[in-house]
Order: structure tokens, then C-alpha cells, then sequence
């Protein structure tokens, strides 16, 4: 008769352990992928990020936003141009990327998480100098414009916002060293940000499963096999710097990465609160 009912309960029986081990930790998550286009997607994301708020946890949130950037420039009529998977930046994409990440991202994101029930504060890696970085060029040595890599973290505000309830939300962007905007990797920038507050966590919000060997899923591995792991043939393409950053986070005092699906309702809580996951988790 109760049974459906009783089959809530053991559900949340089954996050209570985690609940009560994740009370008060800070963790970072990478929000990203297709997660950003689908409507129903981003109402369940914020749902689970004010879900964790709720029992205990201080999520820290960290976007980039290349798809919607490319959807605006191809509407003012500028052509993407990408030189080792890097967005060449000049002075006119610069100022399209911020309007676009710290403007139309970053907004949906705050008003998201704030209609969930959240309270939210919209970031940029310019404010409180969150971010100092320098310009990088390609690997081939060719100019990218403003596209810049971090040199240091300033996360104080972060720890301020937290404590008091507020749920940071920080777009990848920054100011160089002779105050021009400078373009950031989303992925790298959560990675500094989680290394920074040493987080218990960092969840980088992907469109694959997770780290696929041989055609399997790897659900959990520690920090030695990933590294083993970066020079295997099946970690290729975009999962290779991802791997990459992850053992960097670990080795830097993050105690837990994970890359997950975020295509899979509720992603995150799936892969916070229950036994198995759904992704991969790197750990020490």
C-alpha cells in the first residue's frame, strides 16, 4: 500500500551517509556542455545546486559559455577562429565574450538557482581581482589576442559569500596585467578556484559519461592510474586535458574530481548522494 512511499524513504536513507560526511565541505562544479541549451537541463542543475545548499554544502559555480559566444558572433557577423582548440580573441570577440559570459550566462544562471529557492551572486574573474592572469600564445607559438592563462587566485570573497548563504556563480573570464579583459578555459578556471579553497570536490559537468578504457565506463580510479591513464590511446581529444586537470587538482589538495554526463537529469545529486554515481571520480 505505502510501498512507492517507502521507496522515497530508502532513497534518501541511501544519501544520508553522504549528506552527513559533505556537511559544511565547499565544492566546486564546472557547469557546462549541453547542460547550457537545454531549458529543462539548466531548471534541474539549479534545482540540485540549491538541493545542496540546503543540506549543507557551499557549491561554488564556474562557467564558460563557447557554444552561445559562437551563436553571437555569427549573428554580428564575425567569423570563430580556433587555433589549438583556443578561441582567437581580439579586441571585438573580447568584448562579445564578456557580454555574452558575464552578461546573458552568468545572469540565467544567478536568476536560475534564485527561482529554485537559492540565493545567488553573479561573478566575474575581474571582480575583487578573483583571477590575475597573463596572455598565452598556442602551442605553435601564434598570437591568440586576449586569451590568458591564470597566474593567481583570490578567493576571499568567495569564502565571504559562502559563509553568509550565498551560492558564487563566476564566469571564466579575467583582467590582464595591463587591465584588458582576457579570455579563460571554464575548465581550468574551476580547476584553480577548487585548488585555491581546497575543496572536498570538483565536478566538471561534461557531455560524455565520463573517462571511457576499452569501451567501459571507469567509475572510480586514484590519482596514479589517471595519470598512468593520460597516455592510453582511448584518452584523446577533449578528455585529455579534462584527465589532465583533474590529477592537477588533486595533486593540488582538491580530495575528489569527478566528470559527469550533465545531458542525465540531476547529474549532480546522481553522482553526490547515491552509491554507484554516474560518472568517473579521480581521487587520492
Amino acid at each position: 500500500m505505502y510501498q512507492d512511499r517507502i521507496d522515497k524513504a530508502k532513497i534518501l536513507l541511501e544519501a544520508l551517509p553522504y549528506i552527513q560526511n559533505f556537511h559544511g565541505k565547499t565544492i566546486v562544479v564546472k557547469y557546462g556542455g549541453s547542460l547550457m541549451v537545454d531549458d529543462q537541463l539548466k531548471k534541474s542543475f539549479a534545482q540540485d545546486i540549491v538541493m545542496l545548499k540546503y543540506v549543507g554544502l557551499n557549491p561554488v559555480i564556474v562557467h564558460g559559455g563557447g557554444k552561445e559566444i559562437s551563436k553571437w558572433m555569427k549573428r554580428l557577423g564575425k567569423d570563430s577562429v580556433f587555433v589549438d582548440g583556443l578561441r582567437v580573441t581580439d579586441a571585438e570577440t573580447m568584448e562579445i565574450t564578456e557580454m555574452v559570459l558575464s552578461g546573458k550566462v552568468n545572469s540565467e544562471v544567478v536568476s536560475l538557482i534564485n527561482q529554485a529557492g537559492g540565493r545567488a551572486v553573479g561573478l566575474s574573474g575581474r571582480d575583487a581581482n578573483l583571477f590575475s592572469a597573463k596572455k598565452v600564445r598556442s602551442k605553435t607559438n601564434q598570437d591568440l589576442g586576449q586569451v590568458g592563462d591564470i597566474t593567481s587566485v583570490d578567493v576571499r570573497l568567495l569564502g565571504t559569500l559562502c559563509d553568509n548563504g550565498y551560492i558564487p556563480v563566476i564566469s571564466s573570464v579575467s583582467e590582464g596585467q595591463n587591465g584588458e579583459g582576457l579570455n579563460l578555459n571554464a575548465d581550468h578556471a574551476a580547476q584553480e578556484i577548487a585548488v585555491a579553497l581546497k575543496v572536498m570536490k570538483l565536478i566538471l559537468v561534461t557531455d560524455v559519461s565520463g573517462l571511457m578504457v576499452e569501451g567501459k565506463l571507469v567509475h572510480s580510479l586514484g590519482v596514479e592510474k589517471a595519470k598512468a591513464l593520460l597516455t592510453h590511446p582511448d584518452v584523446s581529444g577533449g578528455m585529455l586535458p579534462k584527465l589532465q586537470g583533474c590529477v592537477e587538482a588533486i595533486e593540488g589538495g582538491v580530495e575528489a574530481a569527478h566528470m559527469i554526463n550533465g545531458t542525465v537529469d540531476h547529474a549532480v545529486l546522481l553522482e553526490m548522494f547515491t552509491d554507484r554515481g554516474i560518472g568517473t571520480m579521480i581521487g587520492r
